[in-house]
């Protein structure tokens, strides 16, 4: 029997979640905002909205980033600056914010990140996750002159550097909205 892209083991599907003292809406307001990405984002530098009307689905985002030396260093990933260009896939305010990496002809990747956020009291709960389904252009590009053992290797500390930035991520936010 073939499994279907639902039965596929995804290569990323990390996600961290933080109570916020605020509500779905405030948050939201927040994490849409992707040129604000800098403010809570750890390789995230900033970045425009480069097509459509800025957090709505369709609209595009050119991402400026920049990662260190030291970012799981054996492996062969970008390092310094670099830019990404990703698509607003869903966009329902006070809910979920989803976008998905563009591959280098502009075509959404099955590689989404999100925020969703759920009421919890007072406040919210605010969950931040990426889902890499199929390798990206890029990650074909990191694993193709890796063996099975190296691939398994890399998938496994990258799995564990995204999982510390989620969380760092959603400190950072939870201390902006409380903040605000």
């Amino acid at each position: 029997m073939t499994p279907t892209n639902n039965q596929i083991t995804p290569l990323f599907d990390v996600r961290a979640r933080t109570q916020i003292a605020a509500t779905p809406a405030e948050v939201y307001a927040v994490v849409s905002d992707l040129p604000r990405s800098a403010e809570w984002s750890p390789e995230c530098t900033g970045g425009a909205w480069v097509s459509g009307r800025p957090s709505t689905v369709g609209a595009v985002f050119l991402g400026e980033n920049l990662r260190a030396e030291d970012v799981v260093a054996w492996a062969p990933v970008v390092r310094g600056t670099w830019r990404t260009e990703s698509q607003v896939v869903a966009a329902e305010p006070g809910r979920v914010f989803r976008w998905a990496m563009r591959d280098g002809a502009g075509n959404p990747q099955d590689s989404v990140w999100s925020y969703e956020i759920e009421p919890d009291g007072d406040g919210c709960v605010l969950v931040h996750g990426l889902r890499m389904g199929t390798a990206t252009e890029g990650i074909r590009g990191i694993t193709a002159e890796m063996d099975e053992a190296t691939k398994k290797k890399f998938f496994a500390d990258w799995t564990e550097k995204l999982a510390a930035d989620l969380q760092a991520t959603l400190r950072r936010i939870k201390a902006i909205v409380e903040k605000a």
